[in-house]
């Protein structure tokens, strides 16, 4: 197989993550009062390539056979060791392919039950420590509420992971309508994963991952509000990777459309922001989190550290920087880092130790 770029990679199996880290100055973080810890916590933004899977992704040339991007080199042994020395009880893992990849429907059957399945073995070997969110076929609707049903029936799923557009549909199109509605009957979390805008040229200097992926986030979200989707399927609980993309930031924006545009968005968009669940993936943490948090809520937001797209230094990082910020005290922190987690997920929550 030829040696392919980072960037190649990265295009190919959507399954880096986007955390768009940013070096937090050592005043800032210096002295905290009263940091907050926790040894309970669930990262819900997971990413996982046990050994069934990524054969499958260099069969597929998705990933070369060795080397590659740090998450194409995912390991049960240092995926455990990053969760234990950051008091992560449990991971949600998770594995974003971009929807492209099973474009044929033979190849969407195959692919997304290697995926499920590797997932699920994780799970049930290490039923403390993962759950799973299951991979559907985008592009093939029929298929992926099949898939999602077996997912969630029999392999044993805490809900189903979207991209944020699958060849350039956002999740507030009709064809999704049929996967939603499935998913609202079963009153399922859907965790929804960015890729790179289709057709967008990447800036210079400015990776996809940096700021396009939250770009499409946006771009999602905004579909499912304008198009009613959360609004008719209200028992759905949707997450949102990377603290939502700049959405909390823009909302006010969405609010002028309906003003003077006649938009199809609420005049008040608060109540559209809190139908959603964000991660502090962003990582959120110092600089965002002001903005979301008054904006939804601590009980909206989520635990996550996008490993091991986020490498464990990062991981160490980004966690140390969230038990110190000081727009979260003490009671929200726990919200963030466990108990809203418990909430949405209760098949993962009925294993762990109270």
């Amino acid at each position: 197989m030829p040696d392919m770029t980072r960037r190649r990679a990265l295009q190919l199996s959507g399954l880096a993550a986007a955390a768009a880290t940013v070096a937090v100055p050592r005043s800032a973080a210096a002295a905290p009062a009263a940091p907050k810890t926790s040894r309970g916590r669930i990262d819900t933004h997971h990413h996982a390539v046990p050994p069934a899977m990524r054969r499958w992704a260099v069969e597929q040339g998705l990933i070369p056979e060795t080397g590659g991007p740090s998450w194409a080199q995912w390991t049960l042994s240092s995926t455990l060791r990053t969760m234990d020395a950051n008091g992560i009880a449990a991971g949600v893992a998770s594995a974003p392919v971009p929807a492209e990849v099973f474009l044929d429907r033979a190849a969407a059957a195959s692919g997304v039950q290697v995926c499920n399945e590797s997932l699920a073995e994780l799970a049930r070997d290490h039923p403390t420590r993962f759950g799973f969110f299951a991979n559907v076929a985008m592009l093939h609707p029929d298929l992926a509420v099949a898939q999602a049903a077996h997912a969630l029936d029999d392999l044993g799923a805490d809900g189903v992971l979207l991209n944020t557009s699958a060849d350039g549909r956002y999740l507030g199109d009709p064809m999704f309508e049929p996967l939603f509605a499935e998913l609202d009957r079963r009153r399922s979390v859907v965790f929804v994963h960015p890729v790179a805008p289709k057709g967008i040229v990447e800036a210079p200097q400015v990776g996809d991952w940096l700021a396009d992926y939250l770009l499409d986030t946006v771009r999602t979200a905004l579909s499912l509000i304008a198009a009613g989707t959360l609004d008719r399927h209200r028992r759905v609980s949707v997450v949102l990777s990377h603290g939502g993309g700049f959405l909390p930031y823009m909302a006010g924006r969405a609010e002028r459309s309906h003003r003077e545009d006649d938009g199809p968005y609420p005049g008040n968009m608060r109540s559209a922001l809190r139908r959603f669940h964000y991660d502090t993936a962003l990582p959120t943490s110092p600089y965002a989190s002001p903005t979301l948090l008054s904006a939804v809520g601590a009980d909206r937001v989520l635990f996550g550290t996008d490993w091991p797209a986020n490498t464990a230094p990062e991981v160490a990082l980004n966690t140390r920087d969230l038990d110190r910020d000081p727009a979260i005290d003490h009671r929200a922190h726990r919200a963030i880092t466990r108990t809203n987690a418990l909430r949405i997920l209760p098949r993962l929550a009925a294993r762990l130790p109270r």
